[in-house]
């Protein structure tokens, strides 16, 4: 039970509040090329990268969901860009009940340029053909958000280390280290269908 809340609180770094640290974690994204004990070697767009796992990390997935799994009264965490009409999500988390209030509220969002995280609970929903729209609260705001088909919208799933296989998408976040070397407590693997958190 430790170990999958846990890879829950992981998963949630990668929907993070957009306080910056001192130094600024490594985000790394890409499949697995091997997994030899505690180092963890990934193929990114740049090229390999190898990661020491701590002693305890832990693993956890992402699973696609649909417009229709956001219900009102759903806690999610939306990363967004601002448009000429608003906001337009470009990833949803929905997370899991037992993570309610996680970052609650609305911030720039430091993964893409002119974007905002509003982690909020779900006080209406709209659905069309072409999408549908939002309307998230938070203490002292709300923001209405829409959430068109390209949005990638995902919720948390169990996962362990044997899942940890070549060829799996994974998404960590890794800290430098005084010897240049790059450490990691936590994985999330994408499930087929799903993908990965930016």
């Amino acid at each position: 039970m430790r170990l999958a809340s846990l890879a829950l609180i992981g998963l949630v770094t990668l929907f993070a509040a957009g306080a910056q640290a001192q130094t600024p974690p490594t985000r790394i994204r890409g499949t697995v090329e091997r997994l030899d004990g505690q180092s963890l070697t990934v193929k990114t767009q740049e090229g390999m990268t190898t990661v020491a796992l701590a002693p305890n990390y832990s693993v956890g997935a992402v699973v696609k969901a649909a417009m229709s799994d956001i219900k009102k009264g759903s806690f999610i965490g939306v990363g967004a860009r601002r448009a000429e009409g608003g906001l337009t999500a470009v990833q949803v988390f929905i997370f899991p009940e037992a993570l309610r209030g996680t970052g609650e509220g609305h911030r720039p969002w430091a993964v893409l340029p002119e974007s905002t995280m509003t982690n909020a609970t779900v006080a209406e929903t709209v659905s069309r053909v072409d999408g549908g729209s939002v309307t998230l609260t938070y203490p002292g705001g709300e923001q209405t958000i829409a959430i068109t088909p390209e949005a990638n919208i995902i919720m948390a799933a169990p996962a362990q280390a044997a899942d940890l296989v070549a060829g799996t998408q994974v998404a960590l976040t890794a800290s430098r280290q005084a010897d240049g070397s790059l450490s990691s407590s936590r994985v999330t693997i994408a499930r087929a269908g799903a993908q990965l958190p930016l």
